[in-house]
């Protein structure tokens, strides 16, 4: 028998129920993609009479945006303002604004699962001119661009231990070490029924070794959780011995207590975050430029630093050791947005 913890929270309200649409629409919105000037100091010289771009953005870490932003402000004189909330609020309040024909957002930052499967199909973003910055891709990102999205940065995923409860020599070193007799009872998990890091885990991890895997796992009698931080301070307390999976980038959180990461030595699982630009953005040059600055040393080095995965191949930044480790992790397989639906049905035959 599976037991549940902690739930997540419900969704928060939109902001201000969406904006009133009573207000009269922004002056000036544009009606289709601007024509790309063929020089990028022309787009430069264009987002900075623009003076602004809004990012809306699923809620990662408000300190990562405020870097990058500040960085961009004082590169090119251009003002940031930010709409953090979780993705599915962000395409809602995206939909309500377009059908409203009220253009508010520039850029959207978000899961590239969300851009793949809702953004992108129900039209609100436009097509990308080229961006200078993307020559600067690993292949395994480049070969993502659709023509909509550009990867910039990813969510790297690995284990929690508890260091008071196992030893050096009993820690799992891979995935296949959690299906150790010695765990039964003691592993925390994310929900793989739910969105988020559990639902990521189980879907790259089936790809990787099928089902039977996932049934030997569930025979460990798992507890679920869908509070990431809750979570970790549970292990840390010493109620668990282990929790998967855990954002590598949240480690720096919780150091000092009795726990550790471990990076599965087979690969990490991951989502990527991508950006495009909202169709008809108030501000098109100013998005555009935006977009190609998430590819310089200091956007990445930003992540890096953060305990993300980096998308570009030459960055030029001093990071610490562990920084630099955690931004090259290995992935266990490629991300996959095809069958989202079904791995959510797998999962709930198999974890009851």
């Amino acid at each position: 028998m599976l037991k549940t913890a902690h739930t997540r929270s419900p969704l928060a309200a939109l902001a201000a129920t969406l904006l009133s649409l009573a207000l009269p629409a922004p002056a000036a919105a544009q009606t289709s993609a601007p024509a790309a000037p063929e020089d990028w100091d022309q787009v430069v010289a264009a987002a900075k009479k623009e003076g602004k771009v809004v990012v809306y953005s699923a809620y990662v870490s408000p300190n990562t945006h405020k870097a990058i932003g500040d960085a961009f402000e004082k590169a090119y004189g251009i003002k940031v303002e930010y709409l953090m909330a979780r993705g599915t609020e962000i395409r809602e309040r995206t939909r309500v604004e377009h059908s409203a024909g009220r253009f508010l957002g520039d850029v959207s930052h978000n899961a590239l699962s969300q851009h793949t499967t809702g953004f992108i199909g129900d039209g609100s973003l436009q097509k990308l001119a080229p961006m200078p910055g993307t020559a600067r891709l690993k292949p395994e990102f480049a070969s993502r661009v659709d023509g909509f999205t550009v990867p910039v940065f990813t969510i790297n995923y690995g284990f929690l231990v508890n260091t008071s409860v196992v030893k050096p020599q009993d820690e799992p070193k891979g995935w296949r070490d959690l299906l150790d007799p010695k765990w039964k009872g003691r592993i925390l998990s994310d929900d793989p029924r739910a969105s988020g890091g559990g639902r990521v885990m189980f879907h790259m991890t089936y790809d990787k070794w099928g089902r039977e895997f996932h049934e030997k796992l569930a025979a460990q009698n798992l507890t679920f959780s869908r509070d990431y931080n809750e979570a970790t301070r549970r292990v840390a307390r010493g109620e668990f011995a282990i929790y998967i999976p855990l954002i590598l980038g949240d480690y720096a959180k919780i150091k000092g207590l009795p726990v550790k990461y471990v990076m599965p030595s087979e690969g990490s699982t991951y989502g990527s975050y991508s950006v495009g630009i909202f169709r008809n953005a108030p501000h098109p040059n100013a998005a555009r430029l935006m977009l190609n600055f998430y590819f310089s040393d200091e956007a990445q080095a930003v992540y890096a630093r953060d305990g993300h995965g980096i998308v570009i191949k030459d960055l030029k930044a001093d990071l610490p050791e562990e920084a630099r480790a955690l931004s090259n992790v290995k992935p266990l397989v490629d991300e996959d947005f095809t069958r989202i639906q079904e791995m959510y049905d797998r999962a709930k035959e198999i974890y009851k």
